[in-house]
């Protein structure tokens, strides 16, 4: 019999007796249940209404089998069976036998993203083979980034504090930012030294009217494609400080803990070069992993291993269950976000970089992973060694400090993306404002 994941608000009223030096902690569980309880936010109900549009008898029966077989992510609160947010789209996604059933009645069309890329992967292969460069294809971008914090979610009077993300420059592929507006006349830029980019602002709130925070900047964005192979792959020198850290565990998400070790391990085998390794790591994530919508990172103590328990993971999650793997076996990786571009397919979007002695840093998407419409071997390992032109490149590291530093907890303490805001009263979180961008491709 599987166990099922449970908490009770009962939890909180125990945590509520720590000691005062526990205090921080147990207010932080107390928001973290919180946060759970808004994802956690569909009744079974709610989840079977969906599902008979492709399956119209469903039964209780199938829907314990999905739910044992983690196809179905739910939790029991307070004594009541509740399913992610996304529960019902997901398990479409995840079940193999329900996607079929899907795609038979919808048929199964490559996302926006997907259609970009169909065609620009080739233009980057051939632009490299040509120009023997390995970034190529620029972009330029103008956007406009809005967050708007509902009316009267604090009080009249009371300063916001804002910060929105803003692209990193002088990367290898990422240059030429340039600020052009921020809706409030006095404002912050994170240094360069900061690994997420920010454009911080303060306003006062107004009784009965939304609080706006905009900004407006652009950048130009370059495909970026390394042939990759293992004869240009050297020994790994390991004494030096960029082998060190990014070989490293790192707090709660970047873990070796006995599974992942084991894991890394039976994967690699007896292969001693890093290139092939990574490869193998890369193509069985790909494999086994379908794209699901995440419940927030936030609330996750270790995301590889959520992952390997729900056989599934977004972009972020399967990030970092790769760049686990990675660093374990003694190849440098990092977690690198921001937002992909695609015209008419902006969204979030989370990717890495391995490095390679005598190759440098490069790109890896492993949520893009090995494309379905890919058409040559080339195509196929495109995203290991390579990116699209489509990216904003926000964040080079995950749950670092921002600038000015926040007072209390992130709403999202891993990645930063959609910005963050407080107040003296507390942090607002995402259900207390919404944020839109939009992308004028110069």
């Amino acid at each position: 019999m599987m166990c099922k994941p449970y908490f009770s608000i009962f939890f909180l009223l125990f945590a509520c007796q720590s000691p005062k030096t526990d205090q921080v902690a147990v207010d932080w569980e107390q928001e973290r249940m919180e946060r759970i309880k808004i994802d956690f936010s569909r009744t079974e109900d709610d989840v079977k209404a969906y599902i008979r549009k492709y399956i119209p008898d469903v039964t209780d029966e199938q829907m314990r089998h999905w739910e044992d077989a983690k196809a179905l992510e739910y939790m029991i609160i307070d004594g009541e069976r509740r399913y992610l947010r996304n529960a019902a789209p997901n398990l479409f996604r995840v079940d193999s036998a329900a996607r079929a059933i899907k795609a038979a009645k919808d048929g199964d069309p490559l996302s926006g993203s997907e259609k970009v890329n169909r065609k620009h992967l080739p233009e980057v292969i051939r632009a490299v083979k040509k120009l023997k460069v390995d970034t190529v294809l620029p972009v330029r971008m103008r956007v406009k980034y809005t967050l708007t914090v509902e009316a009267n979610a604090v009080p009249d009077g009371e300063v916001i504090r804002c910060w929105l993300p803003y692209p990193k420059d002088k990367q290898h592929r990422q240059k030429d930012v340039t600020f052009i507006f921020a809706s409030e006349p006095e404002y912050i830029l994170s240094p360069v030294s900061y690994q997420h980019s920010t454009l911080y602002m303060e306003k006062k709130a107004m009784k009965d009217q939304p609080t706006v925070f905009s900004e407006e900047f652009t950048y130009t964005s370059y495909a970026e494609w390394r042939r990759l192979e293992p004869e240009d792959v050297l020994p790994y020198d390991t004494t030096t400080c960029l082998y060190k850290e990014y070989t490293a565990e790192r707090e709660t998400h970047v873990r070796f803990s006995p599974r992942i070790k084991q894991l890394a391990e039976r994967l690699a085998g007896d292969e001693p070069d890093p290139l092939l390794k990574a490869r193998r790591y890369f193509r069985w994530i790909n494999d086994s992993f379908p794209w699901a919508s995440a419940r927030e990172y936030s609330t996750i103590p270790n995301i590889p291993e959520y992952v390997l328990d729900n056989n599934h993971g977004d972009c972020g999650q399967v990030t970092l269950l790769f760049v686990t793997l990675c660093r374990y076996s003694g190849i440098p990786a990092h977690f690198q976000s921001g937002f992909m571009m695609h015209p008419g397919a902006w969204n979030l979007h989370d990717w890495a970089e391995v490095y390679f002695e005598g190759v440098g840093w490069a790109p890896v998407d492993q949520s893009f992973g090995i494309p379905a419409y890919a058409r040559t071997p080339e195509e196929e390992m495109f995203f290991l060694g390579g990116i699209d032109a489509w990216r904003m490149i926000v964040n080079n590291d995950y749950s670092m400090p921002l600038y000015p530093e926040k007072k209390y907890p992130r709403s999202e303490t891993v990645d930063f993306q959609r910005g963050e805001v407080e107040w003296t009263g507390g942090n607002l979180y995402f259900d207390q404002w919404d944020y839109n961008m939009e992308i004028e491709y110069l």
